[in-house]
């Protein structure tokens, strides 16, 4: 019980003195980050011992119109490299003078695109972590390289000179489509039934050149850092409470918070809720069927978009692999 309160006020003085006025991002935004934390965390790859893949379906502000709203799809897997995993010891067995796995590292991966109005992004992402046992808990860090699509769609763009047939100087001449380079880094720490981990992506912070006049420049990403933490508290044998909070900042230290809990039955079945400090309530569900498991979120607005739309609307379907002991052994945590 003492953990558990030192955990509260820990989250609890960091969301008091931190000011958020997270601003649009550039950023792709996720609700059920909880259950897929390497789409923001490159250092969670292979941390649980686990193999999972997952795919995230996003659709913000559902029903606004005709209007193209933000989307994203992204489709991720990560694993771990096991000591005794079944692709090395076939190897072993060839060769018994090649170095072990360390069973230290991890692997990650995934596709995504995100669209946002005429913007759109379609990407690929490599990462690699390492883990270091310490006593009881795990100190992980990762980095990812990313490459992806910049695409601007301007068949749909109402300019105000239209009508005069005057070309904007940010759109005439300018090149549809743009190949940018990427990276993201993490540090990532458990301990039991505490998590905490902090991130950074768009680190080279790349540059996308719009136009043929160049008085307009360049125009560049800015770097995004994340902050999570949470603690599960075991209620007893069946029901579990998870107290936690994401935040994000930019480079100009625009902040925005997701406050957490979520409550879990046998492990098999999960219900939580969120506050996105002056944007949004979240409301999410879960289940777990053997290997698989499934979430739904919703995002009721807390802004007047939500007049005109349906909420924003959220799906994660995952499979996870790696539950035997046997096989895991060599992970104290299990």
């Amino acid at each position: 019980m003492c953990d558990m309160k030192r955990v509260t006020i820990l989250l609890a003085t960091i969301l008091m003195i931190l000011p958020f006025t997270m601003k649009a991002q550039q950023v792709p935004l996720y609700s059920q980050y909880m259950m897929n934390r390497y789409l923001i965390n490159p250092a969670f790859a292979g941390a649980q011992g686990y193999t999972s893949y997952n795919l995230t379906a996003r659709q913000q502000w559902l029903g606004f119109g005709d209007a193209k709203t933000p989307s994203t799809q992204a489709l991720a897997a990560q694993t771990r490299v096991l000591q005794t995993s079944y692709l090395s010891k076939s190897r072993l067995i060839r060769s018994s003078k090649r170095r072990k796995p360390s069973g230290r590292v991890g692997l990650g991966g995934y596709v995504f695109n995100d669209r946002n109005g005429v913007i759109n992004r379609t990407g690929l992402q490599g990462t690699y972590a390492y883990h270091i046992p310490m006593g009881e808990g795990q100190l992980s860090f990762g980095a990812s390289g990313t490459i992806y699509q910049f695409k601007i769609d301007d068949s749909e763009l109402i300019l105000p000179d239209d009508d005069l047939g005057i070309p904007d100087p940010l759109i005439e001449g300018r090149r549809n489509t743009m190949f940018i380079p990427d990276a993201s880094a993490g540090l990532y720490y458990m301990f039991r039934n505490f998590y905490v981990g902090l991130s950074g992506t768009n680190l080279f912070q790349s540059v996308l050149k719009f136009g043929s006049d160049e008085s307009y420049g360049n125009y560049r990403l800015m770097r995004h850092y994340y902050f999570m933490g949470g603690y599960r508290y075991p209620i007893d044998d069946e029901f579990s409470v998870e107290p936690s909070v994401l935040m994000r900042s930019d480079e100009n230290f625009n902040m925005q918070a997701d406050i957490n809990v979520k409550g879990y039955y046998k492990n098999d079945y999960w219900m939580g809720f969120s506050y996105r400090t002056g944007s949004a309530l979240v409301t999410m569900v879960g289940v777990k069927i053997g290997k698989l498991y499934f979430g739904y979120a919703y995002d009721y607005s807390l802004r007047e978009i939500q007049n005109l739309s349906y909420g924003s609307h959220e799906i994660m379907v995952g499979i996870r692999f790696g539950d035997s002991q046997r096989r895991y052994r060599w992970l104290r945590r299990f």
